[in-house]
């Protein structure tokens, strides 16, 4: 199992209020698209996987608020590479997992050695617990391509699917608009 710390937690309740409160003055959400969801992380056994648009640095943060706030649970939030260490560590506190540095450009080969099974196998336990998990398509500012690290992050379901670590996830697109990109 993959837990989250209790110190986790505790962060994501105290810090990403405190953080979103200074961003946005509002959050909107659709009530008719959130029941689904809600409806969906109630099937047993089936796994979210979150597909999304980026848009801004603070995609992970927020989308990690609101599911936590509606009792979804606080997700696993793929994350390409990330320069700034200070940022990279609080990321990692509130459910970030990152590409090892250069394993996007080692995706053609199908044999990634030890960096690419150590995340497959971490993919698949996240997976098995039933934890919600997080891919971004594309890197900031958003193209209209899948960028590397979303194939390597999407390889790794795939792999989790093929090999009968989980029978089956649901895949849950999700749109994120700002009026302003903050």
């Amino acid at each position: 199992r993959v837990p989250h710390s209790q110190f986790s937690r505790r962060l994501c309740h105290w810090l990403l209020p405190k953080l979103l409160t200074r961003l946005f003055l509002s959050v909107q959400l659709h009530w008719g698209q959130l029941e689904m969801v809600l409806r969906a992380a109630r099937t047993p056994e089936v796994p979210l996987v979150f597909l999304c648009s980026h848009r801004s640095q603070v995609d992970g943060p927020l989308l990690s608020f609101v599911l936590l706030s509606q009792g979804i649970g606080l997700p696993r939030v793929t994350v390409g590479a990330w320069p700034n260490p200070c940022l990279r560590s609080l990321l990692q506190c509130l459910g970030g997992i990152f590409l090892p540095s250069g394993m996007a450009q080692t995706l053609s080969d199908w044999d990634e050695g030890l960096p690419g099974a150590v995340l497959d196998a971490y993919i698949q336990e996240v997976l098995q617990s039933r934890q919600p998990l997080i891919l971004f398509l594309e890197e900031p500012p958003a193209s209209m391509q899948l960028a590397d690290p979303a194939r390597c992050w999407l390889l790794r379901v795939l792999r989790a699917l093929q090999d009968g670590a989980v029978p089956d996830v649901l895949i849950v697109p999700v749109g994120i608009a700002y009026d302003v990109a903050p």
